[in-house]
């Protein structure tokens, strides 16, 4: 195969070894706060709806935590379909790699979701799994004409794909751009024979990648995208098809979308969406989490083929009807920066870490769960909390939660009055 990046040329852009000391030093004084203060790591029972019960005192709190955007984690016939899965089979799970054997009822729900999808989708046990398994087989060229690409990490991309950035540093040369910098991407690209870049559909902290910029950029270079949409699948698209894909007619074969099927989706996996036979072949026979790891278990399976059965019916459209109407609702109340976007991620910024940390205790206390965010997930001086909606939120408790934060913002600004 050609190289047109030598392999000792690797990641030069970058520092040889990972920052995790540094970052651990940095932040463990406010993962210590959070801890202390019972906001982080709850152990809680179900309850009804958006609610669980706190395993140590049993106060039943409204929990906007969960990234169950549809509401679907607890559907009835999701949770049925789980059961019947792992009741029919006999078993959770086969401890075997995938390139040896398979339930049959995992190619029923791949034919399914494919189907679903218009895409070639292999399933995996995350997100992560999957994310681990695609990005050395772009980054060795396989899939961009045998030429190996500049890998063109978004700043912002989540945790579960920069974390890769040293392994593919082995195989080609790693570059991390600003935030949505389409400029910076179009100076890459006139640049370098091929060209990978590596971003999130919706951002897990709000906010969403410029796909319509994206494809004209693949239009006019041949840019090779790849984009996990974990925070969009199931929102958007008559049937679901999510954010990233259902702004697109085909993916061909320069694009891969990874995406969630927990989350908007409701029941637990990752999967990959191909447009190849060719790239199919490729991931079964050499992906890591493929080859080496074992499949989603039987619960998992009927509970996805169970969503892509509500999927396919009228239910979904009035679910994401639904979370529209929430996340309008929450915008008149707490105007944010992500206001008026259709997405159901929404941050409240505080600026001080232990302030987020503290307003989330207070919020906890008054029946609320909203995660307090800081560095290494934000920006330093950008805390302040994490707030996920959902159609399964009832109207009067985004009300309730929006003067609850209210109230916590004002005792803030009193208390750093002069």
């Amino acid at each position: 195969m050609k190289d047109r990046i030598p392999a000792y040329s690797a990641g030069r852009t970058h520092a040889a070894f990972r920052n995790t000391a540094s970052l651990i030093e940095a932040a463990d004084t406010h993962f210590e706060a959070a801890h202390y203060q019972g906001v982080m790591a709850l152990y809680v029972r179900p309850s009804e709806g958006r609610t669980v019960i706190l395993n140590y005192d049993s106060r039943q709190i409204v929990d906007f935590v969960r990234c169950s955007y549809l509401g679907l984690d607890n559907h009835p016939a999701i949770v049925a379909g789980a059961v019947d899965a792992v009741r029919s089979s006999g078993t959770l799970h086969w401890s075997c790699a995938r390139t040896r054997l398979n339930f049959a009822s995992l190619g029923e729900l791949e034919a399914s979701l494919s189907d679903l999808f218009n895409a070639k989708v292999i399933t995996y046990t995350t997100v992560l799994a999957a994310n681990m398994s695609a990005l050395p087989l772009i980054a060795s060229g396989h899939l961009t004409g045998g030429y190996k690409p500049v890998m063109v990490f978004d700043r912002l991309a989540h945790a579960t794909l920069a974390y890769h950035k040293g392994t593919i540093a082995s195989e080609t040369r790693v570059e991390t751009l600003a935030h949505n910098d389409l400029a910076g991407l179009e100076r890459l690209c006139r640049k370098n024979e091929a060209v990978a870049y590596i971003c999130d559909g919706v951002y897990s902290m709000g906010g969403s990648a410029p796909i319509d910029e994206l494809r004209r950029l693949q239009e006019k270079y041949g840019l090779f995208l790849y984009i996990d949409d974990a925070h969009g699948i199931s929102l958007f698209g008559d049937e679901g098809q999510g954010f990233a894909r259902s702004q697109m007619d085909e993916l061909g074969s320069r694009t891969i979308i990874a995406a969630s099927l927990g989350k908007g989706f409701g029941a637990s996996g990752g999967m990959l969406m191909l447009g190849t036979v060719h790239q199919e072949n490729l991931f079964r026979r050499f992906a890591v989490a493929h080859a080496f790891s074992a499949s989603i278990n039987t619960a998992s399976i009927g509970a996805a083929l169970a969503s892509s059965r509500l999927h396919r019916t009228d239910e979904l459209g009035r679910l994401q009807a639904t979370l529209q109407k929430r996340i309008a609702l929450f915008d008149a109340l707490m105007p944010t920066a992500q206001s008026g976007k259709p997405l159901p991620i929404r941050t409240v910024h505080l600026g001080d870490e232990l302030l987020a940390v503290a307003a989330a205790r207070v919020l906890l206390q008054k029946g609320f769960y909203a995660s307090a965010i800081f560095f290494p997930t934000v920006a330093r001086g950008q805390a302040g909390l994490r707030v996920c909606l959902t159609a399964g939120h009832s109207e009067e408790q985004i009300r309730s939660l929006c003067s609850e934060i209210e109230m916590v913002r004002d005792e803030i600004r009193k208390a750093h009055e002069p």
